[in-house]
């Protein structure tokens, strides 16, 4: 599982447990191609490794991640004879793309903030499933400052729904940094730690989602994601009814009920 690209170190602290290390600690871990590229490219290795059961994302050093590179993003690869705004839009739109990816994964991540959380960083802290951060974590997302838009790479779709409507709408119209109490108090993050305890606090979170079923997690995960987008109660509980009786059907679900009513743990297979 251990993968080192040149932005992002992807290692396993426990087993069943993977880490993605955003590594440019020099610059807050700020978004380059090159990093976004590395992240993507640390998601499909965790996805692909049936045998991790759950991932964690932060940064390197004393930030989480500072958003866009304000030395520069680099352009996409077969885009040099874009337009300035067309190349802006391929530029974003692969930035954007972390968010779908990261739902995609089957695995359950979680983002421990181990400090400054702005732009693109908050985008992935809240594209994450768990979020954790320590004490001097700070967040924002401060483009209205900068006269465009506040709602970017997920945001105003995410923010909403984890912490409100009118608490996301007051973070994006002021652009203003809040710290980690207040994302605590908001309910963005779980739970605060001191710096030391992040991860351990964390892999103690991952450990609990291992002792679950992986097919449990898995439809979890990808049904509660679903329910955000659902229109109605009764199509959201259509989807639970189905994916209840699917996963009813596997061996694992029928040996857990055995081993629940023997008084045994169960060993799980994925089958």
């Amino acid at each position: 599982m251990d993968a080192e690209y040149e932005n992002v170190l992807v290692d396993q602290p426990v087993e069943g447990v993977a880490r993605i290390l955003l590594n440019r600690p020099e610059r807050l871990n700020a978004l380059t191609y090159e990093l976004v590229n590395d992240i993507h490219k640390a998601l499909e290795l965790v996805d692909s490794d049936h045998e991790t059961r759950a991932v964690i994302i932060t940064g390197a050093g004393r930030g989480f991640c500072a958003g866009l590179d304000l030395n520069g993003f680099g352009a996409i690869p077969g885009t040099e004879s874009f337009g300035q705004q067309q190349k802006g839009m391929a530029i974003q739109q692969y930035i954007a793309e972390l968010v779908h990816h990261m739902r995609d994964v089957r695995q359950p991540i979680i983002a421990a903030v181990n400090g400054a959380a702005a732009g693109g960083g908050f985008a992935i802290a809240c594209a994450s499933d768990i979020r954790y951060c320590s004490a001097g974590a700070k967040f924002g997302t401060a483009f209205v400052r900068l006269g465009i838009s506040g709602c970017d790479i997920g945001v105003s779709w995410l923010l909403p729904r984890l912490i409100g409507a009118s608490r996301a709408w007051e973070l994006m119209l002021t652009g203003r940094v809040f710290d980690a109490e207040e994302a605590d108090r908001l309910g963005l993050v779980s739970n605060i730690t001191s710096a030391e305890d992040l991860l351990p606090r964390c892999l103690a979170v991952a450990e609990e989602i291992k002792s679950n079923s992986p097919f449990g997690v898995w439809m979890t995960k990808e049904t509660m994601w679903s329910n955000l987008e659902i229109s109605s109660l009764r199509a959201g509980i259509d989807i639970e009814n189905r994916t209840q009786i699917l996963a009813a059907g596997t061996e694992d679900s029928r040996q857990a009920m055995d081993s629940f009513l023997a008084h045994r743990q169960v060993q799980w297979k994925n089958r």
